[in-house]
């Protein structure tokens, strides 16, 4: 057996799963922000109540996986930033003992949505995946050979910073061009708001100042013509990042995850039309451009798999 552990800003959400990833059941507890005893503390309590919950034994358990976010060290398991979570150089690697004895492994909430899809979700039994999550940021992870990906100093795949415009749009990291700025949901609301500023007309206009993605999806299915120019913008821009992606990995899959992704075949469509003249293809595999299938569930199975 295996606990996955997701830890997030509102709530800290535990799961047991199977060695294959089957996930048997899950539980949460708010977050102790700021309060890195009673974190663990809380954690070690989520753990011990998934065993009781399907009647194992603590020693049954093979190992424990934590998805965090912000920047960690994976050797000594300590989460070095965790600024949503009020707290800083917090080591995690005793804190399941003395009741679990297996080894604690520390990742990148982004990276275990990734191994999440790629063991359980919409990209299993493939070897080679990308996962590329359309949120607030554009993040990811990257999964080869059936392994998760994070460079020789753990923090690969950071799929928002490729450039795709010279001298473009200024991004959060610092440079300018990248897909995050370009192709994340608070992206293209910065867009649809910027247009509404200069005058233009819309269903948007009722709602300018308070934009959110699924609002400017809406007025698309609704017909809106500006919706659509922002859409059909935004879907050239994600596939060039997209198409680059492919290009360099060839992966099986590409997923998509986040809250854009929730448009479903809508978005996919016009991505893989666009995206499919620009990369370099063969017989014997073409990447198939998929949305993930897991929802909030991929964090905790890629965490369990660690």
């Amino acid at each position: 057996m295996r606990i996955g552990i997701d830890l997030g800003g509102t709530s800290v959400k535990a799961a047991l799963c199977e060695e294959d990833g089957t996930l048997l059941a899950k539980q949460s507890t708010p977050t102790r922000t700021g309060d890195a005893a009673g974190l663990c503390a809380d954690m070690k309590l989520l753990a011990l109540a998934l065993c009781g919950e399907r009647g194992i034994a603590a020693s049954q358990v093979t190992s424990i996986g934590i998805g965090v976010p912000g920047s960690f060290d994976k050797e000594t398991c300590t989460l070095k930033f965790g600024t949503n979570l009020g707290m800083n150089n917090v080591c995690f690697a005793d804190a399941f003992q003395p009741e679990f004895s297996c080894a604690v492994q520390l990742d990148n909430d982004a990276n275990c949505a990734a191994l999440g899809e790629a063991t359980a979700g919409a990209a299993k039994n493939a070897r080679n995946m990308l996962m590329v999550t359309l949120g607030t940021g554009v993040g990811g992870g990257i999964i080869i050979d059936g392994k998760l990906y994070t460079g020789c100093n753990g923090i690969a795949g950071e799929m928002g910073h490729i450039v795709i415009q010279r001298d473009g749009e200024p991004c959060n990291c610092g440079r300018k061009g990248c897909l995050e700025a370009y192709a994340s949901a608070s992206a293209f609301v910065k867009f649809a708001e910027r247009a509404l500023a200069e005058g233009r007309e819309s269903l948007l206009s009722k709602s300018a100042g308070h934009l959110d993605a699924k609002m400017i999806c809406d007025a698309v299915d609704a017909g809106d013509l500006l919706a659509r120019e922002l859409f059909d913008d935004y879907c050239e821009n994600l596939s060039s990042g997209l198409a680059s992606y492919i290009n360099i990995f060839q992966p099986e899959c590409l997923v998509l995850g986040g809250g854009l992704a929730g448009y479903g075949e809508k978005l996919l469509e016009p991505l893989r039309r666009l995206t499919t003249p620009q990369t370099f293809r063969s017989d014997k595999c073409n990447t198939e451009i998929v949305c993930a299938s897991l929802g909030n569930d991929a964090g905790l199975i890629g965490a369990a798999m660690l």
